[in-house]
Protein backbone atom coordinates (compact mmCIF):
# COMPACT_ATOMS: atom_id res chain seq x y z
CA UNK A 1 0.00 0.00 0.00
CA UNK A 2 1.10 3.90 -0.59
CA UNK A 3 2.00 6.00 1.68
CA UNK A 4 1.37 9.42 1.82
CA UNK A 5 2.53 12.52 3.70
CA UNK A 6 0.06 14.60 5.85
CA UNK A 7 -0.51 17.88 7.89
CA UNK A 8 -0.22 17.20 11.96
CA UNK A 9 -1.92 19.51 14.40
CA UNK A 10 1.42 20.59 15.15
CA UNK A 11 2.39 21.46 11.34
CA UNK A 12 -1.14 22.76 11.30
CA UNK A 13 0.30 25.38 14.33
CA UNK A 14 3.31 26.22 12.64
CA UNK A 15 1.91 27.47 9.61
CA UNK A 16 -0.91 29.55 11.25
CA UNK A 17 1.54 31.10 13.43
CA UNK A 18 3.54 32.18 10.44
CA UNK A 19 1.11 33.20 8.60
CA UNK A 20 -0.01 35.48 12.27
CA UNK A 21 3.04 36.92 12.05
CA UNK A 22 3.63 37.79 8.37
CA UNK A 23 0.00 39.23 8.62
CA UNK A 24 0.65 41.06 11.95
CA UNK A 25 4.18 42.35 10.75
CA UNK A 26 2.70 44.42 8.22
CA UNK A 27 -0.57 45.54 10.03
CA UNK A 28 -3.09 43.64 7.63
CA UNK A 29 -6.32 42.43 9.16
CA UNK A 30 -6.99 38.85 7.77
CA UNK A 31 -8.57 35.20 8.38
CA UNK A 32 -6.72 32.43 7.54
CA UNK A 33 -7.88 28.92 7.10
CA UNK A 34 -5.51 25.93 6.84
CA UNK A 35 -7.42 22.59 5.41
CA UNK A 36 -6.48 19.33 4.58
CA UNK A 37 -5.61 17.55 1.60
CA UNK A 38 -9.31 16.93 0.57
CA UNK A 39 -10.18 20.58 1.60
CA UNK A 40 -11.56 19.99 4.95
CA UNK A 41 -10.95 22.81 7.32
CA UNK A 42 -8.21 22.27 10.22
CA UNK A 43 -7.70 25.85 11.44
CA UNK A 44 -9.85 28.94 11.08
CA UNK A 45 -8.40 32.06 12.61
CA UNK A 46 -9.94 35.30 12.05
CA UNK A 47 -7.75 38.63 13.12
CA UNK A 48 -8.83 41.69 15.09
CA UNK A 49 -10.22 43.61 13.15
CA UNK A 50 -10.65 41.51 9.52
CA UNK A 51 -13.95 41.63 8.17
CA UNK A 52 -16.52 39.10 9.04
CA UNK A 53 -16.77 38.11 5.13
CA UNK A 54 -13.40 37.17 5.52
CA UNK A 55 -14.38 34.24 7.42
CA UNK A 56 -16.12 32.36 4.42
CA UNK A 57 -13.95 33.40 1.80
CA UNK A 58 -10.25 32.18 3.26
CA UNK A 59 -11.52 28.65 3.71
CA UNK A 60 -13.14 28.71 0.47
CA UNK A 61 -9.78 30.02 -1.26
CA UNK A 62 -8.12 27.05 1.04
CA UNK A 63 -10.69 24.54 -0.08
CA UNK A 64 -10.03 25.38 -3.81
CA UNK A 65 -6.43 25.33 -3.83
CA UNK A 66 -6.34 21.73 -1.76
CA UNK A 67 -9.36 20.55 -4.16
CA UNK A 68 -7.05 22.09 -7.16
CA UNK A 69 -3.94 21.11 -6.12
CA UNK A 70 -2.58 24.73 -7.70
CA UNK A 71 -3.12 28.33 -6.51
CA UNK A 72 -6.85 29.52 -6.55
CA UNK A 73 -5.45 32.54 -8.88
CA UNK A 74 -4.92 29.86 -11.53
CA UNK A 75 -8.88 29.94 -11.56
CA UNK A 76 -9.17 33.81 -11.00
CA UNK A 77 -6.78 34.54 -13.93
CA UNK A 78 -8.89 31.78 -16.40
CA UNK A 79 -12.22 33.46 -15.41
CA UNK A 80 -10.79 36.87 -15.77
CA UNK A 81 -9.81 36.01 -19.53
CA UNK A 82 -13.57 34.82 -20.92
CA UNK A 83 -13.34 31.26 -19.61
CA UNK A 84 -16.43 32.11 -17.14
CA UNK A 85 -17.55 28.40 -17.59
CA UNK A 86 -15.10 27.66 -14.33
CA UNK A 87 -17.74 29.86 -12.29
CA UNK A 88 -19.62 26.84 -12.48
CA UNK A 89 -16.93 23.86 -11.53
CA UNK A 90 -18.65 22.05 -8.96
CA UNK A 91 -17.06 22.25 -5.34
CA UNK A 92 -15.30 24.80 -6.12
CA UNK A 93 -16.27 28.81 -4.61
CA UNK A 94 -13.01 30.21 -3.73
CA UNK A 95 -11.85 31.24 -7.11
CA UNK A 96 -9.79 34.18 -5.98
CA UNK A 97 -6.00 34.96 -5.54
CA UNK A 98 -4.99 33.89 -1.93
CA UNK A 99 -5.29 30.00 -1.93
CA UNK A 100 -2.15 27.97 -2.00
CA UNK A 101 -1.95 24.52 -1.57
CA UNK A 102 0.75 23.05 0.34
CA UNK A 103 3.35 20.37 -1.45
CA UNK A 104 5.40 18.00 0.44
CA UNK A 105 7.69 15.96 -1.76
CA UNK A 106 5.60 16.86 -4.95
CA UNK A 107 2.39 15.97 -2.65
CA UNK A 108 -0.89 18.20 -2.39
CA UNK A 109 -1.09 17.89 1.86
CA UNK A 110 -3.53 20.76 2.36
CA UNK A 111 -3.87 24.45 1.32
CA UNK A 112 -4.01 28.03 2.88
CA UNK A 113 -6.70 30.55 2.37
CA UNK A 114 -6.19 33.94 2.95
CA UNK A 115 -8.58 36.91 3.22
CA UNK A 116 -8.74 40.48 4.14
CA UNK A 117 -6.49 42.36 2.10
CA UNK A 118 -5.45 42.80 -1.66
CA UNK A 119 -5.43 39.32 -3.32
CA UNK A 120 -1.70 39.54 -3.70
CA UNK A 121 -1.19 40.15 0.12
CA UNK A 122 -3.14 37.23 1.03
CA UNK A 123 -1.35 34.91 -1.03
CA UNK A 124 2.00 36.72 0.54
CA UNK A 125 0.50 35.57 4.06
CA UNK A 126 -0.37 32.09 2.60
CA UNK A 127 3.43 31.58 1.51
CA UNK A 128 4.42 32.78 4.36
CA UNK A 129 2.43 30.22 6.56
CA UNK A 130 3.98 27.74 4.85
CA UNK A 131 7.57 28.55 4.60
CA UNK A 132 7.18 27.70 8.33
CA UNK A 133 7.13 23.86 7.16
CA UNK A 134 10.37 24.26 5.84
Amino acid sequence: MNQKPYLTLDDVKRIAAAAETEARNNGWAVSIAIVDDGGHLLWLQRLDGAAPVSAQIAPAKAHTAALGRRESKIYEDMINQGRVSFLSAPGLQGLLEGGVPILVDGVCVGAVGVSGVKSSEDAQIARAGIAALA
